[in-house]
């Protein structure tokens, strides 16, 4: 049976790093939406100091909505990890399944900032800046981490195309996590293990869901941004959601 797939990119990024994944996810059978959300991509004229974290979750509301999507498996990688936490917060009823692609997973009124100390320093800088609120991307480091994981040079060259400065608010807003019925929804981690800069420690995953499922967290050796690198691994793991032990293969990749 068709599933629907929303993926939500993460800070600095745009719907267009998705676009290696979302073909293998549509061979497959499936309805895939990758959309940029306010600030970036072809929304990138919106950016400005009031977009926050809010805005990025009416975003991804607006569209659930609009389009009348149910039973979605919402993909939030990153940042995103805020974003679709609180969406699914918004409309369970439309959820069928949460993904935490190498995502920041946070309490209710968390902040990015909560959930990842070391963006604190981002905001600072930003704060401290000529704009007040503009957060740059984060600098090309030495292999393996490279540019969020990335290190081919065709590949940074793609990368370059779609990334943009990140408004301090959405670092700074607490997330609303206030909606019982969201428990229910089944989830899955998945961690990018390869290249890990110093400094950005993911918290550990309980054991058990809020459903009181198992906890399900899958790895993929792979940088930060997998769907650029990795899109056959990450494709394959995203088809298997909510079945362990599915290989790519017998994923239909």
């Amino acid at each position: 049976m068709p599933t629907t797939y929303l993926l939500v990119h993460g800070a600095w990024h745009s719907g267009q790093c998705w676009e290696r994944v979302v073909p293998l996810l549509e061979a497959a059978g499936h309805r895939v939406l990758a959309p940029s959300l306010t600030g970036y991509g072809d929304k990138a004229h919106l950016l400005g100091p009031d977009v926050g974290l809010d805005t990025h979750v009416d975003d991804i509301v607006g569209l659930i909505t609009g389009e009348d999507l149910t039973d979605v498996v919402l993909v939030g990688h990153s940042y995103a990890g805020l974003v679709v936490s609180a969406v699914a917060h918004r409309v369970p009823d439309r959820i069928g399944r949460l993904v935490h692609l190498d995502a920041m997973v946070p309490r209710d009124g968390e902040s990015a900032a909560d959930v990842m100390p070391v963006t604190r320093s981002l905001i600072d800088l930003a704060l401290r800046s000529e704009s007040g609120w503009r957060v740059p991307p984060l600098p090309e480091m030495p292999p393996p981490a490279g540019l969020f994981g990335v290190t081919d040079p065709a590949d940074l060259a793609w990368l370059r195309t779609m990334l943009s400065d990140q408004p301090v608010r959405c670092l700074q807003q607490p997330v609303r996590l206030d909606n019982p019925a969201a428990d229910a929804i089944p989830r899955t981690h998945i961690h990018c293990v390869t290249g890990i800069p110093e400094g950005f420690a993911r918290r550990p995953v309980p054991a058990v869901q809020p459903n009181g499922d198992p906890a399900e967290v899958w790895e993929l050796a792979a940088g930060h941004d997998c769907m650029i690198t990795e899109p056959a691994g990450l494709a394959g793991l995203l088809l298997g959601v909510g079945r362990p032990g599915l290989r790519p293969d017998q994923a239909g990749l």
